[in-house]
């Protein structure tokens, strides 16, 4: 999923998506999804439409699955999208991130099956290992609130830092409990972070903002999220009641695949990192 600093985004355009996605078809908001009719996923581009597009073409005819996948630019309308039935399904988001949706939106979205995790790192253009960073360094985190704590999440579980016990996805560096470099922490727009590299000691970056500043993640990461057991994992979504669709059931079974789980490893050299 992409930095949620990017959710908001225009009434007027996620209306017009939402219009648009209304007149594609009645979707699993009808009294009863046809098992034989398109399923229709709504998708962030990059990653999840292109993995949707190479299971479309290389694994959906072989299991009687007709895939029809509509990417969104926001973060919204995929899910109103899925909850009025314009949509059958989506795929973009996280767990953080659907439980607060569903709290403010009043939306039954749940998790079918977890796809990939693209891994948030710490990245330094001064030192070459996490242990290098001096006595008073400056580490650049994501300002949102998810992307933040996640960040911070990030250095406790590496012993950079420690946090208070209980804190959850609202962690602030006011949560810090033991601060043994005495690391001072700025806070940034996610998408600038790459560009604090030069003027910071270390910078704590999303896996799409360090693929578009050519950061390979798996190779130039300091430290790196692990996919596994990790909340912060993509997932195929769809409005509570439908997880037993049989064409849900196909295409998580798909998603799922060594296929899939090769396709990724391959195109994404470690920017993206299966979850399963």
């Amino acid at each position: 999923m992409r930095n949620t600093a990017k959710i908001a985004t225009s009434v007027l355009a996620a209306g017009a998506l939402t219009l648009g996605l209304s007149a594609c078809g009645t979707g699993s908001g009808s009294a009863k999804a046809d098992a034989n009719a398109p399923l229709k996923v709504a998708a962030s581009q990059v990653p999840h439409a292109e993995i949707l597009d190479y299971v479309k073409t290389h694994l959906a005819k072989k299991a009687n699955l007709e895939l029809e996948v509509q990417p969104f630019t926001d973060y919204v309308t995929p899910n109103t999208a899925t909850q009025d039935g314009s949509v059958d399904a989506n795929y973009f988001q996280n767990q953080p991130y659907l439980d607060d949706f569903n709290k403010k939106k009043g939306t039954t979205i749940v998790p079918v099956v977890t796809v990939h995790l693209e891994p948030l790192g710490l990245y330094s253009h001064k030192v070459k290992k996490a242990d290098g960073l001096r006595s008073g360094a400056t580490v650049a985190i994501p300002n949102d609130t998810v992307n933040e704590a996640r960040a911070l999440k990030l250095l406790d579980e590496r012993g950079i830092i420690e946090l208070k016990k209980g804190v959850g996805n609202e962690a602030t560096p006011q949560d810090i409990a033991k601060n043994p470099k005495k690391l001072k922490f700025k806070e940034l727009e996610a998408a600038q972070l790459p560009r604090s590299l030069d003027d910071v000691d270390a910078s704590v970056i999303n896996g799409n903002y360090a693929i578009d500043a050519k950061l390979k993640p798996s190779k130039d990461a300091l430290v790196l999220e692990s996919p596994k057991n990790n909340p912060y994992g993509n997932f195929l979504a769809v409005k509570k009641g439908n997880e037993k669709d049989p064409r849900v059931k196909k295409l998580a079974k798909l998603l799922t695949s060594p296929e899939v789980k090769k396709f990724i490893e391959d195109k994404y050299n470690g920017s993206v990192t299966a979850s399963f």
